[in-house]
């Protein structure tokens, strides 16, 4: 399949703000797209490279523009070996062979054709399929239930494979897509609530849980091998040896669990989250690190046991086997209930103990792979939202050198991209300061006199006292007295939340 069918596929949904016609055209693509290639297909349609990460900077792709060619030529199965390689290249001279790459390829590209291979290799790629708009063009072009699509792509933590699949075997393919052990499975993830009487209107009785500020792992075992995931499904596991010494003490051979760990103090108050996350990613001085800082699990969620899937199980069930599995003091702190005023005592009591907030969850809903449904519901004390860093300014006087202003942008799933909501400086210490500054800068795209514009690969956690109408940004809405909480470097874009959220949160 040429290029120019894809990249003229893709220019049609980006013009279009109907669902149903992105969808239409993407399914269209879908079914022409040839079963050796359809990965591909499903990758460059979904915004992304196959290979995921090819260690291509801006610097280098700037180097590499070269005129355009006067006609389509490039093939995808072509390009996808040029990104194999430009991966794979590595060592002394690497930068100077991938510019070499880069620049043959723009030079049998046409216009349009480099623009989008510019923005896909950035992630810049503004079309508008986002995944779930993706999902329903995999369903639609290989005849298979939606939700069957859906569930398998987050039992399998990506798209792309599930696209082969289709192309290869219909829907009854699918039946190949169950939890797996050391297949980590995209986390469930939660709605939030304005108070402990909302989530209960909502759920009814509940089981609240603490709402820690830790890191989330996902742990599999089978027999003394263990790995354990990170939230974002990148393997942790030579930075948490405790914890797989843990999982290896259970009374199981095989199974999957999830839970937070955290850094605590000595009077057992949990440490910020920054601190946490210094454990994760340590190559050096482990042993060290372990004895200053080691790591406590509050496990919350079992999905698999000994040879059973418990995913579509009722989370009673899930957590009363868990309960039964660990330790009693590893169990997160929970409660069951429907009344209110129990609820609001039991938030209270988090709060004082240092922590978050509470979760209350459906006790007869199973687990949603990667969905942020209505079945968990967090309560938190003040107005959070996870949003991507997608530019910032350099700061003045104290701040003089050091990029300070952020501004905030929340994913747009119906239109892609990200809206801007609004900017801020507030809540950054010295050391966020220069942490920012370092990283930003390695994702940068482009400047003017006082603005650095970025890869939208960074989340941080904001705090915000309201929301607000703004004609200030084209989003239409600005938080009022945001602030930095922190940097969610457990986190990817793809979990930031949504400007369908912020609109809804608008309007309560």
């Amino acid at each position: 399949m040429q290029l120019a069918q894809l990249v003229e596929t893709s220019r049609l949904v980006t013009e279009t703000s109907r669902r149903l016609e992105k969808i239409d055209l993407l399914a269209a693509l879908l079914r022409q797209a040839p079963v050796q290639e359809i990965e591909t297909v499903a990758a460059y349609l979904s915004g992304r490279t196959r290979q995921s990460r090819i260690g291509v900077g801006y610097a280098a792709l700037r180097d590499a523009q070269a005129p355009p060619a006067g006609q389509p030529s490039l093939e995808i199965g072509e390009v996808d070996r040029v990104l194999d390689t430009l991966a794979g290249t590595a060592g002394r001279g690497s930068d100077r062979q991938k510019r070499e790459l880069l620049h043959s390829l723009f030079l049998r590209a046409t216009g349009p054709e480099q623009a989008f291979l510019t923005g896909m290799i950035h992630g810049e790629l503004r079309q508008g399929a986002m995944e779930g708009v993706m999902l329903e063009a995999l369903a639609q072009a290989f005849s298979a239930n939606p939700a069957r699509v859906r569930r398998a792509a987050m039992l399998s933590g990506d798209i792309v494979p599930i696209a082969r699949l289709l192309a290869e075997g219909g829907e009854a393919a699918l039946d190949r897509c169950d939890i797996q052990l050391f297949r980590p499975v995209q986390p469930m993830l939660a709605q939030t609530a304005d108070d402990v009487e909302g989530a209960l209107q909502d759920l009814g009785a509940a089981a609240l849980e603490y709402k820690f500020d830790g890191a989330r792992v996902q742990v599999h075992r089978s027999g003394d091998d263990v790995r354990v995931y990170s939230r974002a499904l990148n393997d942790v596991t030579p930075a948490v040896p405790e914890i797989v010494e843990a999982a290896r003490q259970l009374p199981a051979r095989d199974l999957i669990f999830e839970g937070e760990v955290l850094a605590l103090t000595r009077a057992g108050r949990p440490q910020p989250f920054q601190v946490t996350a210094r454990r994760f990613g340590r190559k050096l001085d482990l042993e060290r690190m372990r004895a200053e800082l080691p790591l406590t699990p509050f496990w919350f969620d079992l999905l698999y046991l000994d040879g059973q899937s418990l995913i579509d199980e009722p989370q009673r069930r899930r957590f009363s086997e868990l309960s039964e599995l660990v330790p009693p003091e590893t169990v997160v702190p929970h409660l069951l209930t429907g009344d209110s005023i129990a609820a609001g005592e039991f938030l209270r009591e988090a709060l004082e103990r240092g922590h978050e907030g509470i979760m209350a969850k459906a006790t007869e809903a199973g687990y949603a792979a990667g969905a942020r449904g209505q079945s968990w519901l967090k309560v938190k004390k003040a107005h959070t939202l996870d949003l991507v860093i997608l530019a910032a300014e350099w700061g003045n006087g104290r701040r003089q050198g050091w990029l300070s202003n952020l501004h905030l942008g929340a994913r747009d799933t119906e239109k892609g991209g990200f809206a801007m909501l609004g900017k801020t400086f507030k809540g950054l210490t010295d050391e966020m300061l220069r942490w920012q500054t370092e990283e930003l800068l390695k994702l940068e795209i482009g400047r003017d006199s006082y603005t650095v514009y970025v890869e939208p690969k960074i989340v941080a956690e904001i705090a915000f006292s309201n929301i607000q109408i703004s004609p200030r940004y084209a989003s239409g809405l600005a938080l009022r007295f945001a602030r930095v909480k922190r940097y969610r470097t457990d986190k990817t874009p793809e979990q930031a939340d949504t400007f369908q959220t912020v609109q809804k949160m608008a309007e309560q």
